[in-house]
């Protein structure tokens, strides 16, 4: 959800419209390129990444535009007045081809291929990075917790720990990833999300004693009502009274939610809370979690029988912790049909030319096997070997097996080329897809590597050009 667009078009970085003026005075304004979207490392030694954040980078796009109080800024940092005479009518015209949101997705692939003039494509580059690595950092932090969690109820109440507001996208992102519900009620508005909340310790504190406070916090939200039971004494107080107001509100024909416990040894507390809760008769009230949860604890939690039906997770999931940040890059690889590459003295930093596509291919399980890096003209029928980026003697046989294109043209002439969907429906397609990676894949210390190779037309391209600009 766009939150800029009055001055959209000065979100981005200095340096964009400087190369972009560049381009123009230099009478480039017409130089057909291809941009790729990739990144190089899993986020938190994870096996794999999710694909996020598309519809808000395409509204985003659209919203793309200077208006005048931008181009009168413009002007004052020195730029040229033919320059912002030619932005006054700025539009991205260009084409998108990308992943469906909620996709499994891996380091140096070609995610996002960005086509059209050089001057929209460069100025496009800020955008699409600060949209797309956040969120699917973000998607990626929420499914590892999804898998920790099991089917337990995850949500995400990380508002007050967010970088500003960044925590509109980051809830949306968390939602994808597989969270059930976020504190965040501008993005529960924005993408219809499903708002949850609970009480501070401070309205138990500006009442006399915790009973009162939390009959009075019964009678005003007397559905969907969790009492938070740590302020005092979780065990000799909280949670007593806590059992007091529930056989209360069970007498009005009203039934307590949950109680929450938001410090101390959580599975201890939990185990002593669940037998005092059922010991009075109310086996059907919850026990939620918070206090700097991640995905570690959460798993340490379960594996010790803790008696926990969710989790709220907060500063560790909407920061992206321990990572902090997807480190995707957005590198040109065609300028008016020359293939371009970019070297450095780490092989890994080498880019890959052309145009391109990724193809993914399947086992007899209907597992993800492999995904391969081609050329965007190769005939997938014709691949019958894929090769390591680095190392070219090793590599795969995909002859026969099940395979499918993974991009697509998603955007063109300034307007989406599929129907939007829902945050959930999203986020079901992101659980499909999860499924149909191997166990190896998705363990979190030391995940299997997935394959991820080239083709031979690929590799023979790459190679010429390293040799010819070794050789001028």
């Amino acid at each position: 959800m766009n939150l800029t667009n009055k001055y959209s078009g000065l979100f981005t970085d200095q340096y964009q419209l400087s190369m972009a003026e560049g381009y123009f005075l230099t009478g480039r304004r017409s130089d057909s390129v291809n941009f790729d979207y990739f990144f190089r490392k899993n986020p938190f030694g994870s096996g794999f990444t999710i694909f996020a954040g598309l519809q808000d980078l395409f509204e985003l796009i659209l919203d793309f535009k200077f208006d005048q109080d931008a181009i009168d800024f413009l002007h004052k940092r020195g730029f040229h007045s033919d320059f912002l005479d030619y932005l006054k009518d700025f539009q991205f015209q260009g084409t998108i081809y990308a992943p469906k949101e909620g996709e499994v997705i891996f380091p140096t692939e070609p995610v996002v291929s960005v086509e059209g003039t050089i001057i929209e494509c460069q100025l496009l580059e800020t955008v699409l990075l600060n949209t797309l690595n956040f969120q699917s950092l973000i998607a990626t932090k929420a499914n590892r917790l999804r898998h920790s969690a099991g089917d337990r109820t995850l949500m995400e109440f990380g508002m007050r720990r967010a970088q500003g507001w960044a925590v509109i996208h980051g809830s949306r992102a968390a939602v994808i990833g597989g969270v059930d519900s976020t504190s965040n009620v501008l993005s529960a508005y924005l993408y219809g999300l499903e708002s949850s909340g609970t009480q501070a310790h401070s309205w138990i504190q500006s009442f006399e004693d915790e009973l009162t406070a939390f009959r009075k916090f019964a009678e005003t939200r007397p559905k969907h009502c969790v009492l938070l039971v740590d302020t005092y004494h979780t065990l000799n107080s909280g949670v007593p009274n806590a059992i007091i107001v529930a056989k209360e509100m069970a007498e009005r024909g009203e039934q307590l939610s949950a109680i929450r416990l938001d410090s101390g040894d959580l599975a201890y507390l939990s185990k002593k809370a669940r037998k005092m809760l059922d010991d009075a008769g109310l086996k059907e009230v919850k026990i939620m979690a918070s206090n700097r949860l991640d995905e570690y604890i959460i798993k340490s939690l379960i594996d010790q029988g803790a008696k926990i039906d969710g989790f709220g997770v907060g500063g560790n999931l909407i920061t992206g912790q321990k990572d902090g940040a997807l480190d995707g890059v957005y590198k040109l690889s065609q300028v008016n049909h020359r293939h371009t590459i970019k070297l450095s003295e780490d092989v890994y930093k080498r880019t890959l030319p052309g145009k391109k596509k990724i193809v993914r291919y399947y086992n007899d399980d209907d597992k993800f096997y492999a995904d391969a890096i081609v050329l965007a003209e190769e005939n997938v029928a014709d691949i019958a070997t894929i090769y390591h980026p680095q190392y070219t003697d090793k590599k795969s046989i995909v002859t026969g097996l099940k395979s499918e294109v993974l991009i697509s043209k998603v955007f063109e002439k300034g307007k989406a080329l599929f129907k939007e969907k829902g945050i959930h429906e999203i986020s079901e397609y992101r659980k499909l897809r999860v499924s149909q990676l191997t166990e190896d894949h998705k363990r979190f210390e030391f995940p299997h590597r997935y394959k991820v190779g080239l083709s031979e037309s690929l590799i023979d391209l790459r190679d010429t050009l390293i040799s010819d600009i070794k050789n001028k």
